[in-house]
């Protein structure tokens, strides 16, 4: 089944990292700190938090920034994390090699991870006037 993205598209932008070599539940804990944080705050957090998770967080809301600039021309001052998400993803299995010609599993988690900007500053019902219908 494929689930439709609603969002509004003149207000919001994203950026998806996948595959990331990290359990979800690592990444959560650190998602969870910025969800519906400012953008500015939000690199604050994240550059001063200890846990390895927070450096591609931080490329992906860095990334999200410049769509949102880029495309959308979006003032990075009035961006705010309208929502962020950690899905599991594939789990890498590995073989390491020991004693005897035996061999013991290695299995390495991935997660799948999306940042959805938000500007403030846009009204809503000023560009739903706009929209095509």
């Amino acid at each position: 089944m494929i689930k439709k993205r609603k969002t509004n598209r003149y207000t919001e932008v994203y950026a998806i990292g996948q595959y990331i070599s990290m359990s979800a539940h690592k990444a959560r804990r650190v998602i969870d700190q910025i969800r519906g944080r400012s953008y500015a705050e939000t690199l604050m957090i994240l550059e001063l938090m200890p846990y390895r998770a927070c450096y591609p967080i931080l490329k992906l809301v860095y990334s999200a920034a410049a769509n949102a600039n880029h495309n959308m021309r979006f003032n990075e001052a009035s961006l705010i994390i309208s929502k962020a998400e950690v899905n599991e993803g594939k789990t890498v299995k590995k073989l390491k090699p020991q004693a005897r010609g035996r061999g013991y599993p290695i299995k390495r988690p991935t997660c799948h991870i999306t940042i959805v900007l938000k500007d403030l500053d846009v009204k809503e019902e000023y560009l739903d006037s706009f929209a095509f219908k």
